[in-house]
C-alpha cells in the first residue's frame, strides 16, 4: 500500500482515463476483463443504477435550463493494496461500471504505463475516430441559411 500511494496521479491524467473508460463500449473492455479481475478486490459500492439531471445552456452560454434526466451507473472498488477505483457512466451497464472502476484502480499502480499503452490509448483513438466520423456525417447534412434583404416599399 505504501508504494501505491507514494506517487499520486496528476488530476488531469486521471480525469482523461476515467472519461475514456466511461465512453468506452462494454465490448471494448471485455478483452481486458480477465486481467482486470485477476486481483483480489472488494466492492466498496457495488454497481448501481440511478438517475441524474442533465442541464443545458441555450447557445452554449445562455441561462442554464433542465434538459431532462438520464440513467447512470456507478461503482467503487478497492484493491487488496488499497488503491481505490471509481466509475460513473451513462447508461445501465453494471458490468461496464465494475470493469471501468477496476481499470481506474489498476491505472493508479506500478503497471500504469502498461494499462495506458494497452487499453487507454487504443480506446481513446477508437473514440476519436468515431467522433470524427460522426462529425463528418453531420457536416454532410449541414444546411446554410441566408436572408434576402428586400428594399423598402
Amino acid at each position: 500500500m505504501e508504494n501505491a500511494m507514494q506517487n499520486p496521479v496528476p488530476h488531469t491524467e486521471r480525469q482523461h482515463w476515467i472519461g475514456v473508460l466511461a465512453r468506452a463500449r462494454r465490448n471494448e473492455l471485455q478483452p481486458f476483463e480477465d486481467a482486470l479481475r485477476d486481483i483480489e478486490y472488494q466492492l466498496i459500492r457495488a454497481p448501481e443504477i440511478g438517475m441524474t439531471l442533465v442541464r443545458g445552456r441555450m447557445g452554449g452560454n445562455g441561462a442554464p435550463f433542465n434538459v431532462g434526466e438520464m440513467s447512470v451507473t456507478r461503482c467503487v472498488v478497492r484493491l487488496a493494496d488499497g488503491r481505490t477505483g471509481y466509475s460513473y457512466l451513462a447508461g445501465r451497464d453494471k458490468v461496464h461500471a465494475e470493469l471501468a472502476a477496476l481499470a481506474d484502480a489498476h491505472l493508479q499502480g506500478v503497471q500504469q504505463r502498461h494499462w495506458l499503452t494497452e487499453m487507454i490509448t487504443p480506446l481513446a483513438a477508437s473514440q476519436a475516430e468515431r467522433r470524427a466520423q460522426k462529425e463528418a456525417e453531420t457536416a454532410a447534412t449541414k444546411v446554410e441559411f441566408f436572408t434576402l434583404v428586400r428594399g423598402e416599399n
